[in-house]
């Protein structure tokens, strides 16, 4: 499957411009950190990225169960499904546990991703350019910071990585920071 193919289907299913934003985000995240773990298949991590949230627009009290009937029914491939769905592990009732690399960052960057972009339009630049770790570790522990972004679900991702909450906060930066125009 391609982009093109999977942001068709993700726009039958989404149509809030808050939900299309933050596949794209998620989508070109996914691509930047396939550069350096799975170098030659980014658009795959990409189209995952982009359909990871496909039935959250019409179906969020089914998220992750009604995405794997969705795609299903859209003909997509099964390991792009469950690479997609297993980002809702611990929060849905996804079936699919993350296990592959591509499948934990998926897992850590998906609600990291909103944090951070919710910390960014908070800066006077409005930019991930010039944003710290510093600054990202601030918000996070502000629980009525971006209060819908799960802490534990960005630790536990960052734990399932082996990396530190610093490393994961630096690298979806960087990451972020190739999105912008």
């Amino acid at each position: 499957m391609d982009i093109v193919k999977a942001q068709e289907i993700l726009e039958k299913y989404n149509k809030e411009q808050f939900h299309l934003q933050h596949a794209a985000v998620v989508s070109g995240v996914m691509r930047y950190f396939a550069k350096e773990f799975d170098p030659g298949r980014e658009e795959y991590w990409a189209v995952v990225g982009l359909l990871h949230d496909v039935d959250f627009g019409m179906y969020p009290e089914e998220h992750c169960v009604k995405g794997e009937e969705l795609l299903k029914a859209e003909g997509v491939d099964e390991d792009i499904i469950r690479s997609a769905m297993s980002h809702g592990w611990s929060m849905t009732g996804s079936r699919f546990e993350p296990v592959t690399t591509m499948e934990k960052i998926l897992f850590a960057c998906d609600e990291l991703t909103g944090l951070i972009w919710a910390t960014t339009l908070m800066r006077p630049s409005k930019s991930t350019k010039d944003l710290e770790v510093s600054s990202v570790k601030k918000k996070f522990k502000d629980k009525k910071f971006a209060a819908g972004c799960s802490r534990e679900v960005v630790s536990q991702g960052a734990q399932n990585l082996g990396w530190e909450l610093d490393e994961l906060f630096e690298r979806t930066i960087l990451a972020m920071r190739t999105l912008e125009e």
